[in-house]
């Protein structure tokens, strides 16, 4: 008899790298495909993805995947898929508008051409065994959906990312009379996000942000330069609305919240007449105080549009001792160093920076508080709660939460980090634990990134690295003719003793004739002793054999 699998591929205690499996016999249906940021050890990696080697292997057993819904637009729950959609056969993909429009941009940026289907909240999407209703949420971007999943085993709500504002920016509800429907009839499970869970009041709305754009914009004499999430439209539109108001024309720069802006003008969901925006390149036509500067790059991303621009690198965007910065976002978990040297380079220069630190107004959350998780609870009435999109630490809080409303400890599922959770027959447990890697996307490479790689990057980093030529003749050895070239170690030219002791260690291993592979071993592990012993660091030892 078949059961209900659920399969978090993007780890759990995770708050990005958003992927969920859903598996009904040999059927896979794939909710979302995020990506994740790397931590600063791992220098070199682009972004993480997450780990599909399950699906992979499902499909080799004969499974087949039925379709992937997207539920909102935010980067952590449609960036990975140039890099996903390439290693898995063709099936279809289901999202609102907004959220296909955004897809497709990240996939036509790749080269990849793939339509995604637009869904209306009306009518469910049948997708093999499954039936994914799109219901109507409100958060930090637009055109955000939970979703209803019926399957044989019963429902499952797929609630990530939300807050209930009463007073959206489009006037747009949260769509209360379906989700109680479904509470009518029965949900077997509630995926909630989580993220917010130790804040127990509800969460602002984004339109109190209208006023603070109001206050700052009063006494500004230059460029009024604000930075922010690209995807949140809803505040780009309301800061449009206030630097139209002031007679100022609004610039785009950076070709995240370009390309969004355009997608969202198109589809009516910002209603910026084209007369108030001006092309970056003919900004300076006109004076400074005339001019509202929306910039990419608020979390302080090096090689971003705002970072450029701060330390007076960006081809077109100078920041000038008139010009206002304004931080209209708060810097995501691990980002905190990066948008903080940004803001410490601006106070240098002695630029009005206004940021969350000094005014509070200046950023709503996009994630409920814990008076809203369960308001959606109490909604839903499930029987059992599983909670995602935050930390280990905001799943126990949410469990903790759900203890007072109730809730026995059996009914709250905190796997870990692989553990697929199974329903059968209405009860729910642990079906086995999946070892996942982490998935470093470096470059072109997709996953060919691993520890050992990190680990020699940081040493060269930290300690830098000598090469070791040795040339080789008739199949000998040539120790009188070894070459040494270090690069962030110490500068040769001026090092002779270190050289000299190099030489001799290579020349003593060399003398025993061992082969290729264990010659590489002895000199790593001989010359990283010893250069430990001369100068108290470690650099990397990389062993050249060559063939004159």
């Amino acid at each position: 008899m078949s059961s209900l699998k659920i399969i978090p591929l993007g780890e759990m205690g995770n708050v990005t790298r958003n992927m969920f499996v859903y598996e009904y016999g040999d059927e896979l249906l794939i909710v979302d495909c995020g990506i994740g940021f790397p931590e600063s050890s791992m220098l070199g990696v682009d972004v993480l993805i997450p780990d599909i080697t399950y699906i992979q292997q499902r499909l080799k057993e004969g499974a087949h995947i039925v379709g992937m819904c997207l539920s909102h637009g935010h980067d952590d729950h449609i960036a990975g898929l140039p890099y996903i959609i390439p290693q898995l056969p063709d099936f279809e993909i289901f999202a609102s508008p907004l959220t296909a429009k955004f897809a497709q941009a990240r996939m036509d940026d790749a080269g990849l051409r793939k339509e995604v289907n637009i869904v209306d909240t009306d009518v469910p999407v049948k997708l093999g065994s499954f039936s994914v209703d799109f219901i109507r949420l409100t958060h930090s971007v637009p055109h955000t959906r939970h979703l209803a999943i019926i399957t044989p085993e019963g429902i499952v709500y797929h609630g990530s990312d939300f807050k209930f504002d009463l007073t959206p920016v489009d006037g747009v509800l949260p769509d209360f009379n379906k989700i109680a429907r479904y509470g009518d009839k029965g949900i077997l499970c509630l995926l909630s996000d989580c993220l917010r869970v130790e804040r127990e009041a509800w969460s602002p709305s984004e339109n109190v942000l209208a006023a603070t754009f109001e206050r700052e914009i009063l006494d500004c004499k230059g460029k009024y330069i604000v930075t922010l999430m690209s995807s949140n439209l809803h505040r780009i539109g309301l800061l449009a609305k206030t630097a139209i108001n002031h007679g100022r024309k609004l610039v785009f720069i950076g070709r995240s919240v370009e390309q969004n802006v355009e997608i969202a003008n198109a589809l009516k969901v910002l209603s910026i007449p084209k007369d108030n925006i001006v092309h970056k390149k003919h900004m300076d036509e006109y004076r400074d105080d005339q001019l509202c500067v929306v910039v990419a790059g608020s979390q302080g991303q090096p090689g971003s549009s705002l970072v450029r621009a701060v330390y007076g690198e960006h081809p077109i965007l100078s920041v000038g001792k008139n010009d206002k910065v304004i931080f209209a976002t708060e810097p995501i978990p691990g980002n905190e160093a990066n948008v903080y040297d940004a803001i410490d380079e601006l106070s240098r220069n002695r630029i009005d920076v206004a940021y969350s630190d000094v005014d509070s107004d200046l950023h709503v959350s996009g994630h409920g508080g814990a008076i809203e998780q369960q308001l959606l609870i109490a909604l839903l009435k499930p029987t059992y709660l599983l909670p995602i999109g935050g930390t280990d630490r905001h799943r126990v809080v949410y469990a903790d939460m759900t203890a007072r409303m109730g809730y026995k400890k059996a009914q709250v599922l905190l796997p870990k980090t692989g553990e697929i959770m199974e329903f059968s027959q209405g009860t729910a447990h642990v079906a086995q634990t999946l070892q996942l890697k982490t998935m470093m996307v470096d470059g072109l490479g997709v996953g060919d990134v691993g520890s050992v790689v990190l680990s020699d990057r940081k040493k060269m980093a930290e300690e830098g690295m000598i090469v070791i030529i040795i040339p080789t003749f008739n199949g000998m050895y040539d120790a009188a003719n070894v070459k040494i070239v270090s690069r962030g170690f110490v500068f040769m030219k001026q090092s002779d003793e270190i050289l000299k002791v190099i030489k001799d260690e290579t020349a003593q291993v060399l003398a025993t004739r061992p082969e290729e592979g264990e010659l590489r071993r002895l000199i790593e592990k001989k010359l990283s002793k010893r250069m430990y012993e001369e100068t108290g660091r470690t650099p990397l030892i990389l062993p050249v054999v060559m063939s004159i």
